[in-house]
């Protein structure tokens, strides 16, 4: 064999090597980019990080991507994690969680997330700016839990998830005990930017719960009196919704541009005081009520079912506990410490 040939045949063999080493590396990058969220440029709420783990569960890559948003505050971090930890529990959908909070609570929340029987969550942590509420929220004390900026990051979804078109919202307080692809396929009328659980259809009204209110229409969240509020038209017996668990159409959202309304609402109630005085829900549902007005799909209720256990908080303690004999298994909004006469277990903790 002439020393040219041999020259040949190292070359060929140097190129297949090259680019099989190439084939490799390409398919991990994609392996590696179906599990990981890039970061995008962000006005306002600016995203901290984002953990691209292995899914404990398998998933299709194919499969179109969950967002779901939760808020974390530093002082029920707790409920958060419960909650993330049983929509994963519960699918084996391509969930990712962008978890809301504030820069001060950022570390104590990656503390937790860092368990290893979490490292199969998905998620991007988002810093909240409270500098987007100024002027928008005027001080109570009396609203004490409901007043904490945390509280508004439902309004402003499309900017906490820029580029999905779809998301699901849910608060901290809630425990999912069903497959969170089946909300999420939740189908919302065409111009819905929305669907909520009503709550004149709620499972939750057919319960009765000393001190939890009666608020089930419209005139319970907003003062009929002003007349600001009388020109819109609205029945003041229409049954309200729970904004505590919604499905949004963020496409719609953004071309109706929801969130500027809600501020111009915010900016009216602090001017005007449009909210009922006997308000005992989150001062978040009043201007939900007034932009979605007739204007909403809805979810199923079993997905949003309230009240199923409610005590007095005492010495400042939280626990999260399952309700004993309670046929309803979707969620559970559950709020209590340790009182006596509550038929309840507790959490079993996983993590």
């Amino acid at each position: 064999m002439s020393f040219r040939k041999v020259n040949i045949i190292i070359l060929v063999l140097a190129v297949a090597l090259f680019l099989l080493v190439l084939h490799h590396n390409f398919l991990r990058l994609s392996s590696l980019l179906r599990n990981e969220v890039t970061d995008s440029g962000i006005v306002g709420p600016q995203p901290i990080d984002f953990v691209p783990n292995a899914l404990r569960h398998a998933v299709d890559g194919r499969q179109e991507e969950i967002p779901v948003v939760i808020a974390a505050s530093e002082d029920r971090l707790g409920g958060a994690i419960a909650a993330i930890n049983s929509i994963q529990q519960n699918t084996r959908s391509n969930v990712i969680f962008y978890i809301v909070t504030l820069n001060n609570t950022a570390d104590h929340l990656r503390s937790w997330l860092n368990s290893d029987s979490l490292k199969s969550i998905r998620y991007k942590i988002v810093n909240f700016d409270p500098k987007l509420l100024e002027g928008k929220v005027k001080e109570d004390p009396h609203q004490g839990e409901s007043m904490k900026p945390l509280t508004f990051a439902r309004f402003y979804l499309p900017i906490l998830v820029p580029s999905a078109k779809k998301a699901i919202y849910m608060d901290d307080d809630v425990i999912v005990q069903g497959d969170i692809l089946a909300l999420y396929n939740t189908p919302l009328k065409p111009g819905h930017a929305a669907a909520f659980s009503e709550d004149c259809d709620s499972a939750s009204t057919k319960v009765v719960i000393r001190g939890a209110g009666n608020q089930y229409n419209y005139i319970g969240y907003l003062d009929y009196k002003k007349e600001r509020i009388r020109k819109l038209s609205m029945k003041a017996s229409t049954c309200s919704f729970n904004p505590g668990v919604f499905v949004a159409n963020l496409t719609e959202w953004k071309r109706q541009n929801i969130t500027n309304q809600l501020e111009k609402w915010m900016k009216l109630n602090v001017e005007e005081g449009l909210y009922s005085r006997t308000l005992a829900g989150s001062i978040t549902t009043p201007p939900l009520l007034i932009v979605f007005y007739q204007q909403h799909s809805t979810i199923d209720p079993m997905w949003n079912v309230r009240h199923l256990v409610f005590c007095t908080i005492s010495h400042g303690a939280m626990m999260w506990l399952f309700v004993s004999n309670i046929r309803f298994q979707c969620w559970k909004t559950i709020f209590t410490s340790v009182c006596k006469g509550c038929q309840v277990t507790p959490l079993e903790w996983t993590f």
